[in-house]
């Protein structure tokens, strides 16, 4: 069941299943929390109370908000960790995994432990000689690009068929579907704009003073980076010592989450047991 929370410029709709220590999902930029619909059961089977978020500006949640920066969504994931009653695990995926790193070092009496996926937490620069050399990454840049640049549907729903490499997800096709009349409503694809041209550099900048253990999982095919371990790997050692952990899910793109949910359960589960659970 649909539940909203009425913030400053704006409502967020997410939905509760579950009981036990809470943890929060945010999916990414041009998505739903629909993404995490397996991945929430599989957390929830192993006594979690697991909340997904639309993202302002995405799904149920509203349009209309003055900005669509990490640090925004940094506070709609806060705000929902006090409404529910924190502290919580906060996961998040591309856009908000800078979102989840903002809020841990910002509010650290709330947060106990982040997940990132595929996460643009970091300050990016194109990687012209893998333009070159790398067509996976040199395609997806392109796709992805273009999506933000002309606020096209139909580029990023080229993008996602080629973010899900190899056989897609059950699923995969109706939540495709849905995600495009999501996006053709008035407003929805300029959202994505704005959220694409949003630098990570606000949450780059304070990976430094997260104080809580951090999982960074990334898909070994994923198109954004033409090395997306050695992503997750900068991710992690820009974080104080001992606290960056980084898992690859192989022949996953960049919705890790998606297509492989127990691989990730599993590697979350496995970090919450070892010390993070919330």
């Amino acid at each position: 069941m649909t539940e909203f929370l009425e913030l400053d410029g704006g409502r967020l709709a997410y939905d509760v299943l579950g009981a036990g220590p809470l943890i929060v999902l945010a999916h990414g930029m041009g998505d739903n929390r629909a993404a995490y619909r397996e991945l929430a059961v599989l957390l929830v089977d192993a006594g979690y109370r697991v909340a997904s978020v639309d993202q302002r500006g995405h799904g149920e949640s509203s349009t209309g908000w003055a900005s669509y920066t990490r640090t925004d969504s940094a506070a709609d994931l806060l705000a929902v960790v006090r409404h529910l009653g924190g502290p919580a695990v906060l996961v998040g995926h591309s856009f908000t995994g800078g979102s989840v790193t903002i809020a841990a070092a910002k509010e650290p009496e709330l947060v106990s432990a982040i997940v990132e996926i595929g996460s643009f937490t970091r300050a990016q620069k194109i990687d012209f000689g893998g333009l070159f050399s790398h067509a996976r990454y040199r395609k997806g840049m392109a796709l992805l690009m273009g999506a933000g640049m002309f606020r096209s549907v139909g580029l990023w729903k080229r993008y996602l068929g080629h973010a899900y490499p190899g056989a897609k997800p059950a699923g995969f096709a109706e939540h495709l579907a849905a995600l495009e009349a999501d996006l053709r409503r008035p407003g929805r694809m300029a959202v994505v704009g704005k959220m694409g041209m949003s630098a990570p550099t606000d949450a780059g900048a304070l990976l430094g003073d997260v104080r809580c253990p951090a999982l960074i999982i990334e898909g070994s095919l994923d198109p954004d980076w033409t090395d997306p371990r050695a992503e997750g790997e900068g991710i992690a050692a820009a974080l104080p010592p001992d606290l960056g952990r980084v898992e690859v899910i192989e022949g996953a793109g960049h919705y890790p989450h998606v297509q492989f949910p127990a691989e990730v359960a599993a590697a979350v589960l496995a970090f919450l047991g070892a010390g993070a659970r919330g």
